[in-house]
């Protein structure tokens, strides 16, 4: 019975069946739609998207200088004397990225950008994930000086550009907050604890950098199950409506916020007005203070005498 039953197993379908057949061909077919459909989303070669949208957008493009720090991402040097950057270590290390932020609910993750295109990104990305954006200048404070009326307190920074951001950085060293960042070949990454190599200047570039670090973070937080899901084209991170939005926001939190001192209010007056250099913070005012009080404290007694005897 046994020899039997391996007999028939192995009996192949009648040819003249032809429902059959037809049956077995429609079914090859949508398992190969389907096979195509999933490689589509992994991206060819492993890729989060196919390897020409990074090269299409100039992703890899970086600068005429090289730091020794983003050394080991560089793939070769152009005739022209601009670096390029190895695109497969910019794909692995965005979606390892993904998963660090995933790690964050949305509301303890902060971007900063003092970049037009960058800003415009990051406000989509911020937007959509529900994270914080602080645009614009990084005025010292952000982090450190609770009496800001927009003091914030995340438990990680992403960083647009850490040449033009390099005072969210030192703060974020002094808190405690680990930093990921968007570097050029031209960076220095000190005190960055995890970088993505990248043209971080270029508008097209840093969209699709964002619209990938917000599909993945969706992706890694079981907001969206399938690439599928994700409804937001790369042609929205152009788009600078939810910049203007923030900036509202922003400008209305420093309206409402608590009454400051002279000094900052005239630096939160020139943030408005599209921020200057070299204004007197906060901080540095409180340390006048105390260096003053120190001073007069370190008095010799009999000086100090002299001087109420006068």
């Amino acid at each position: 019975m046994a020899d039997k039953e391996k007999l028939e197993d192995k009996v192949k379908p009648s040819e003249g069946n032809k429902e059959t057949r037809k049956e077995g061909k429609r079914h090859e077919r949508t398992d190969r739609k389907t096979e195509r459909k999933e490689k589509t989303e992994r991206g060819r070669a492993g890729y989060l998207v196919p390897r020409e949208r990074y090269l299409e957008a100039g992703v890899h493009i970086g600068t005429r200088v090289k730091t020794g720090q983003m050394r080991r991402f560089i793939y070769m040097k152009r005739n022209d004397g601009l670096y390029v950057l190895d695109i497969k270590k910019t794909d692995e290390r965005i979606r390892y990225a993904a998963k660090i932020l995933a790690q964050y609910e949305p509301e303890d993750i902060l971007v900063t950008a003092s970049r037009v295109y960058s800003s415009i990104a990051a406000a989509n990305f911020a937007k959509i994930t529900g994270a914080k954006l602080y645009p614009g200048r990084f005025v010292p404070g952000v982090l450190t000086n609770p009496n800001r009326p927009d003091f914030m307190e995340p438990k990680i920074l992403i960083v647009s550009d850490p040449r033009g951001e390099r005072e969210a950085i030192i703060e974020a060293g002094k808190m405690g907050i680990p930093v990921i960042a968007l570097c050029d070949t031209d960076n220095v990454t000190r005190n960055v604890d995890y970088i993505i190599p990248c043209n971080n200047k270029g508008r097209r570039s840093l969209a699709l950098i964002y619209y990938l670090l917000t599909r993945e973070y969706l992706m890694a937080r079981g907001a969206i199950s399938s690439y599928s899901e994700f409804k937001y084209p790369v042609k929205l991170f152009t788009d600078d409506t939810a910049l203007e939005e923030i900036k509202k926001n922003l400008e209305k939190l420093r309206k409402e916020g608590p009454q400051l001192n002279p000094v900052a209010e005239q630096v939160v007056r020139e943030i408005a007005a599209g921020g200057e250099e070299g204004s007197e913070t906060d901080e540095e005012t409180e340390e006048k203070v105390e260096e003053d009080t120190i001073k007069k404290e370190n008095v010799p007694v009999e000086e100090g005498k002299a001087k109420v005897e006068q």
